[in-house]
This record gives structure tokens, C-alpha cells and sequence, in this order.
């Protein structure tokens, strides 16, 4: 490419073009740096800063691969990333998700959910259900909460998350915890949605749907804010709770501490 015959405005269209993910494009900067043009050369600057950015992050993603790709070398073929949210508010279900992603797959800002922005865990939420061979939810409403508690609740919902795959997979990643009654191998990981991209595939998606249902909830009970405090013990939530008292929605063994007698 000779961009001494292209103007700065031909030059800056054509970089963004540029696929940064797919192709090799030093020889591109070497070119505008090399270019006579203070403002060219400024160009060149930031696509090889953008380039050493994907690079090291192609290079986290892979890191987060390292499980996967253990199992892929052993011959599995479908293994599935399974966590779960909302262990801690007073309202709502403890939701999980299951994820079995392709071998090689790359989600740019892949990462445990709790790190990602509303507007980008959104966006790989996106990517995740068009990459994923396979992706679904397991829930644990409130009053099965109070029965059975929020520990037993929350392995409940990771194996109706895995129960509902239509894939057959051959091995569960799990966020931290050993799932009873599943015949499946199973490798349990602390920190696993740091550690394994589909486990935190699995956060993404669990926290995106649990969202959703949240801030419906927070329609049909306006007083308690739930679009916005998503369940956890907020002072507007508490304000509410002690003013108004709880709704079907709210985990009586959680709140009990804070109303008293006034949840049974």
C-alpha cells in the first residue's frame, strides 16, 4: 500500500477497515510511519498500539483456554462452562447457565462478569449465544431458597442448567462447586470464571438473564427498586422492605434479620 498517493481522510478510512483479529498488518505501520505527514505517521502510532492490544489480549483469552484445550487434546469434544448468580440478594432466583463453546472459539473482553460493564457484558452476552454450540439456564425460585437453603439451591440450579442441554457433553467446568447426582465428569474450579472462558461465559450469560428477570420484577413492584438493586439488600430495597414489607419474591430466610417475625 503506497499512501503517499492517498490523502489523510483516504488513509484513516482505510485503517478502519483494517480486521486487526484476522490479519498481520506491520508492515501497514511500518508504511505510515514512514510517511511524511506528522498526522500519518500519529495514525501508524495508534494502530500499533491497538495491535499490541489485541495481542495481549488474544493471548489472556488463550490463558483462559487452558482447561478447555486439556480436555479438547484428550479427545472430549463438548465440554460445558457451568456458575451461577444471586446467591446473595433478599429477592429473586439463584440463576446458573451452562455454556459448551466451540474449540478455538475467541470472545474479545471474555472475562468473569463481575468485571465487565452493563453495556459490554451485554454485548459478549450477544457474541456468546451466536458462538456457543449451546447455551442454557437453571433456576431456583425463592421459596425453593427457603427450603432447601441457598447453597443446596444454588447446586439445583446448575444441574437444571446442565439437565437442559440439548448438546451431550462429556465434561462440566464448575465455578468452585462439586455437582451431586451428575454421572458427566466434572472439574471443580476456584475462580473459575477468572480462570476458564467457558465458566465465564456461563457468569455472562447467568447475570444477563438474571438481570432481565430483575428488572421485570422491579415493573410489578415498583416500591423496592429492583431494576436497579437486582435483589441485594440496598437502602432503598431495606427502606422499602421495612415499610411495605416483603413481596412473594423475596427470600423469607434472607430477610428475617431485617423484619423480624414479619417474614414467616
Amino acid at each position: 500500500m503506497i499512501f503517499e498517493k492517498m490523502n489523510v481522510k483516504e488513509i484513516s478510512e482505510h485503517i478502519l477497515k483494517l480486521d486487526l483479529e484476522n490479519e498481520n498488518h506491520e508492515l501497514v505501520c511500518i508504511e505510515l510511519k514512514k510517511d511524511k505527514r506528522k498526522s500519518v505517521n500519529k495514525m501508524g502510532e495508534t494502530l500499533s498500539r491497538k495491535i499490541r492490544e489485541w495481542e495481549n489480549e488474544k493471548t489472556r483469552l488463550e490463558s483462559m483456554f487452558l482447561y478447555e484445550n486439556e480436555l479438547f487434546s484428550k479427545g472430549k469434544k463438548y465440554i460445558a462452562g457451568i456458575d451461577e448468580v444471586g446467591r446473595g440478594p433478599l429477592s429473586g432466583p439463584v440463576v446458573s447457565a451452562a455454556v459448551v463453546l466451540p474449540n478455538d472459539c475467541i470472545i474479545r473482553g471474555l472475562n468473569d462478569s463481575k468485571k465487565l460493564s452493563e453495556k459490554n457484558r451485554n454485548s459478549i452476552y450477544n457474541e456468546i449465544m451466536q458462538k456457543a454450540l449451546d447455551v442454557s439456564i437453571g433456576m431456583v425460585n425463592p421459596e425453593e431458597i427457603d427450603i432447601i437453603n441457598i447453597l443446596n439451591a444454588t447446586k439445583l440450579s446448575m444441574k437444571r442448567a446442565v439437565d437442559s442441554l440439548k448438546i451431550k457433553v462429556e465434561h462440566l467446568l464448575v465455578d468452585a462447586l462439586k455437582l451431586e447426582d451428575i454421572e458427566i465428569e466434572q472439574t471443580a474450579i476456584i475462580k473459575g470464571d477468572e480462570k476458564s472462558a467457558s465458566i465465564a461465559a456461563a457468569s455472562i450469560i447467568a447475570k444477563v438473564a438474571r438481570d432481565h428477570i430483575m428488572i421485570e420484577m422491579g415493573r410489578h413492584y415498583k416500591e423496592y427498586g429492583f431494576e436497579r438493586n437486582k435483589g441485594y439488600g440496598t437502602a432503598e430495597h431495606i427502606y422499602a422492605l421495612k415499610k411495605i414489607g416483603p413481596v412473594e419474591i423475596h427470600r423469607k430466610s434472607f430477610i428475617e434479620g431485617i423484619i423480624g417475625g414479619e417474614a414467616d
